[in-house]
């Protein structure tokens, strides 16, 4: 660092309050040629934001150099700043937005965030039904190569500009679309996923009772296909008849049961039902024959989806600083139960039959693209990329955290919390399937169904079942209500984003938005509730998240340039090995998303629930959610062509549009003051500007250097 910047920096420099950081941290600090630093670290307090070690060093692009080589290689390549080895948490580093109160805050949201309740249902059921453990293969690949890039991309994008998923594209302002389309696909999202939440409520309230609802066959809306009253005989007795179809009856005509099950559903097409099946179906969902049959709401699950609402406003009623108290509870809990439920499940008769068929790989099945395509979507469904949460809970970090360790750590934990997740439920499903007589494939459902229909019959066969469903919902709820929480904090974000002026106002926007999303998803809690939710899970994001990953990381790595990007992280966290990273990003990344996208395309089916088939209208309506996030991308790009200097040609125009703006950068002026990769980086735009409202950097009155890349360009306004 230069001396005029240092001078600049420790002007008036004063120790930090009593109450800013503990007396510890005051005895490492010590007067140095007149600056307050660390003896070990050497970092400098900052004026600007006392009691926030900012992380300056006094050797400005260097860290921790062991030796005069490693100073004097630091410097040759010309670091851009260093990584903060000790922060003081409790005093706001950006005050205009704020930041995350707790060092583990950010950590845990990102995981609540990644980890949901896709993990206990979503995976699983797609490793058994793509080949068992083969289905590892493509899983972990397309984690490696695709979906752990794009994760710490769009953390280190939101962190290196505090900017939610609406501003942080002023790298390339022509593509500020791409926020848009994420807060469109969260948006989506948010208004369905809620609606699982409101099941998971409805089932965690019925489980207080000494016996379990579902269990039992002697209910009003149970049918004559109920397990119970379908049960196997051996029909041998002397007032007994058998009958071909496989029946069972006495002489005086009473039905007495099933003495051949093949041949009764070979013959009458009939097939055992579980009470839980029908308790889902039938009282939960009142489930009509086609979706047009919607009727009115049902007011058991209006209240549901009230207080499923209800919870993710009270998370979001103080912005990050209540939801980052509460992941404490709802990030680490979830982790309790899987534990105390695995060791429950494992003991359990017939569990050993669900785990082997969970892990046995038929690697045959290998060659089946469906399963590559399977494996690539669930990363985008598990990790949550394109969406705009990782963006918006990324944008509240102090500049020097260390993101990349916390998106390994994020991304890794997804990924062992899924597949941990499939042990503790195919315990439970081999166990259901003993007590069935079928095999562990006829047992599992997809999506919801592996939830709501096979643990709340397996349930019942342990001792205190009520206890065991009371904390396996509750674990569905936190599990929801952090993915929630973070994808409406994404809304926000970036509403506010845009409209700052609103920010002291934020309590009424979080109001605003959970009411209507409220009202918006209304229509889930209707007869045909579950066919909606079906129809906006298959289309509502899918086509769209894809696409968004594959222009935010062609954008970053052609547009703005890879090397730069690649020293914008190294001025917040400091060298690091960039090389894999690199290659991911620029090629692999992008293949690997276009792959996805192709083949999604070429091997579409139509959505389908269970056996029944939407009708065309519904279909066309489910491509319509598909493209309407994507389209703001094209007609952002169109409104900024079109008000952006007509007095030059429109290729000019999509040129200048493509290169950073004025303020592009970290938000700070002291973290702006690190950025030395890039020549003639403009430190303060407001100051820079002279009041003059200029809005991109390559205009001025005068010939501007600019930086494409790391490509130095002469450009004339």
């Amino acid at each position: 660092m230069d001396g005029g910047t240092k001078a600049h920096l420790v002007e008036n420099e004063h120790l930090p309050d009593e109450t800013a950081f503990s007396s510890s941290s005051r005895d490492d600090i010590t007067l140095t040629n007149g600056d307050v630093s660390y003896a070990d670290d050497n970092f400098i307090v900052s004026t600007v934001q006392p009691g926030i070690y900012s992380g300056f060093s006094s050797n400005y692009g260097t860290v921790s150099a062991e030796g005069p080589g490693d100073l004097r290689e630091a410097r040759r390549r010309g670091r851009g700043g260093v990584w903060t080895q000790k922060q003081v948490y409790g005093v706001d580093e950006n005050t205009e937005r704020g930041n995350w109160t707790g060092r583990f805050e950010y950590l845990l949201s990102m995981l609540g965030y990644a980890v949901g309740l896709g993990n206990v249902w979503r995976f699983p059921n797609l490793c058994y039904k793509y080949g068992g453990g083969a289905f590892l293969i493509p899983y972990v690949l397309f984690m490696t190569f695709v979906g752990i890039p794009l994760f710490y991309m769009e953390s280190a994008l939101g962190q290196f500009t505090s900017s939610g998923p609406t501003t942080c594209w002023q790298f390339a302002p022509l593509l500020q679309g791409l926020g848009v389309s994420m807060m469109i696909s969260s948006f989506i999202t948010s208004g369905y996923y809620c609606m699982i939440i409101a099941w998971c409520h409805f089932y965690f309230f019925a489980s207080f009772t000494s016996t379990l609802p579902w269990v039992s066959c002697d209910n009003w809306w149970n049918s004559e296909d109920c397990r119970d009253r379908l049960r196997d005989v051996t029909c041998d007795g002397i007032d007994d008849v058998r009958y071909d179809n496989g029946t069972c009856y006495l002489n005086d005509g009473n039905f007495t049961g099933i003495w051949n099950y093949t041949a009764f559903k070979n013959v009458t097409g009939r097939e055992r039902i579980a009470p839980s099946r029908e308790y889902w179906e039938t009282y939960v969902l009142r489930k009509s024959d086609r979706i047009e049959d919607a009727e009115r709401p049902q007011w058991r699950l209006v209240l549901c989806l009230l207080f499923s609402w209800s919870l993710v406003f009270l998370c979001l009623a103080r912005g990050i600083k209540s939801a980052g108290k509460i992941v404490y509870f709802t990030a680490i809990f979830p982790y309790i139960i899987l534990v105390i439920l695995f060791f429950r499940g494992v003991t359990l008769k017939d569990a050993g039959k669900g785990i082997a068929f969970y892990i046995t790989p038929e690697f045959k099945k290998l060659g089946d693209i469906a399963v590559w395509k399977a494996a690539a979507i669930q990363i985008f469904f598990s990790l949550g990329p394109c969406y705009g949460g990782i963006v918006a809970l990324s944008s509240y970090n102090r500049f020097h955290n260390n993101i990349y360790r916390d998106a390994l750590i994020v991304s890794l934990g997804n990924c062992l919390t899924s597949v941990f997740g499939g042990f503790v439920i195919f315990a439970f499903v081999g166990h259901m399937a003993g007590q069935l007589n079928v095999p562990v494939e006829h047992v599992a459902d997809e999506g919801p169904g592996l939830a709501f229909v096979v643990y709340p019959d397996a349930v019942q066969s342990l001792p205190a079942p009520a206890f065991w469903s009371v904390i396996f919902f509750f674990m569905l709820v936190t599990l929801g209500i952090d993915t929630q929480f973070a994808s409406v904090e994404a809304l926000l974000t970036g509403l506010l984003d845009l409209f700052p002026g609103y920010r002291p106002h934020k309590t009424k926007a979080i109001f605003a938005i959970c009411g209507g999303m409220f009202l918006l998803g209304l229509p889930f809690t209707t007869r045909s509730g579950i066919y909606w939710v079906t129809l906006v899970d298959y289309y509502g994001a899918a086509w769209s998240v894809l696409l968004t990953g594959l222009i935010e990381v062609i954008a970053i790595s052609y547009c703005y340039g890879i090397r730069r990007f690649c020293a914008d992280l190294e001025t917040m966290i400091g060298p690091w090995r960039t090389w894999f990273w690199c290659i991911c990003w620029t090629f692999i990344t992008p293949a690997g998303t276009l792959f996805i996208l192709l083949f999604a395309w070429i091997d579409y089916k139509p959505v389908t629930y269970a056996s029944y088939h939407y009708p065309a209208w519904a279909e066309t309506l489910g491509w319509f959610l598909s493209f309407t996030a994507i389209s703001a991308v094209p007609l952002v790009a169109v409104y900024k062509v079109t008000t952006y200097r007509k007095d030059i040609p429109i290729i000019q125009r999509v040129k200048q549009l493509l290169v950073p703006a004025r303020d592009w950068g970290p938000a700070l002026v002291q973290h702006r003051q690190l950025i030395k990769h890039v020549p003639g980086f403009i430190v303060d735009p407001e100051d820079w500007n002279h009041g003059v409202s200029f809005t991109y950097q390559n205009i001025s009155e005068e010939p501007t250097l600019i930086m494409h890349g790391l490509t130095e360009t002469a450009v004339d306004a």
